[in-house]
């Protein structure tokens, strides 16, 4: 199981939010690409980059952030935050991106998200399906939308979706486990799914359940900043997986 931290950004800082809540923040450092050459230093490949700047405005915003890091770290990163149209990917994947994440597209305008699908392929676009109540929520997880978790996955899966980060909202920044029940339901009506859990790990304890559940990665975000996880543990994680 891939081993992804996350860094959202606002306003350059690299910040963590409860369950999405703008008012919440708390600003961990300065400087994200610091942040992210640590996890490099541990051993660490992934990195799950968040411009939430970019998700208010419904634009990219923070793709210098995302331009540095990737210009000096060899991290493979997937970027989200605010993408909405074909300009924006350009941007994202010119700075550096690997893969990126489109959430409240593929909700309010399926036709330019399906686009992108068709044109970068499987491998480059990951579908965000943020979920409350197992009701899909859209717009920086400031609206909930009528859309149920599970056939809104299948229907992408059907056009060509096969990654995907599964974030149950009511767990995201408040470090009391993640939906393990929500995962293996999940997992259990889909099929070739490569499901990325997120939000809520608190404990080193829940990667491997995740791992066994069949998760194909999972973020884990507060975790660090709040040294619940060390990314010691991590880098043992990962050499003993390789």
């Amino acid at each position: 199981m891939r081993i992804i931290p996350a860094i959202d950004v606002i306003e350059g800082k690299c910040v963590r939010l409860s369950k999405g809540d703008y008012d919440t923040k708390k600003i961990y450092n300065e400087n994200p690409l610091e942040v992210a050459k640590e996890f490099e230093d541990h051993g660490i490949q992934y990195l799950h980059l968040v411009d939430l700047d970019g998700a208010k405005s419904k634009h990219i915003v923070n793709h210098k952030i995302l331009e540095q890091i990737a210009s000096q770290t060899n991290l493979k990163i997937d970027f989200g935050g605010g993408l909405k149209s074909d300009e924006d990917l350009r941007i994202a994947f010119e700075s550096g991106a690997n893969q990126i994440t489109g959430g409240s597209i593929a909700v309010k305008d399926p036709e330019t998200f399906i686009s992108w699908i068709q044109k970068y392929g499987s491998d480059k676009i990951i579908l965000g399906a943020d979920a409350n109540n197992e009701k899909i929520a859209v717009s920086g997880w400031q609206e909930e939308s009528d859309k149920e978790l599970i056939p809104f996955i299948q229907d992408y899966q059907r056009k060509g979706i096969s990654y995907v980060i599964c974030t149950d909202i009511s767990k995201d920044g408040m470090l009391q486990g993640p939906s393990f029940d929500l995962y293996r339901r999940v997992l259990s009506e889909t099929t070739d799914l490569k499901l990325i859990a997120s939000g809520g790990i608190s404990t080193f304890d829940e990667l491997p359940k995740l791992e066994e559940l069949g998760c194909e990665g999972t973020i884990i975000g507060k975790a660090i900043y709040e040294n619940r996880i060390s990314l010691k543990q991590l880098e043992n994680y990962i050499l003993k997986i390789l």
